[in-house]
């Protein structure tokens, strides 16, 4: 039992180590850590994602400036798009027309 217990902690580690990187809900420094990333392009990357409401395939990472085909074909295992999160101002005229709606019928 003692032996398995390491084995087993070691795989643990080594399936989170290879869990992909969702391009729509990472983080600056989960960018950064992925190879060839620095803080500029991670920036980048966040500021697309910012200005388009997310990504919808990982294969969009590729109008991004600054990243090239060769870093994109590096990069592509590692990564993954849930679905693209609603912008926000849409989640505000959501919330907004909600409580007219409540307004409206008292």
């Amino acid at each position: 039992m003692i032996r398995l217990l390491p084995a087993l902690a070691f795989a643990l580690a080594s399936h989170a180590a290879f869990a992909a990187v969702d391009l729509n809900t990472a983080t600056k420094d989960d960018l950064v850590a992925l190879s060839g990333i620095g803080p500029a392009k991670a920036q980048a990357i966040l500021d697309y994602r910012s200005q388009h409401g997310g990504f919808k395939s990982v294969d969009e990472l590729k109008s991004v400036k600054g990243i090239g085909a060769k870093q994109f074909e590096k990069l592509k295992p590692e990564l993954s798009v849930a679905a693209a999160p609603a912008k926000a101002a849409s989640r505000q005229e959501a919330k907004a027309a909600g409580k007219g709606e409540a307004r409206a019928r008292r």
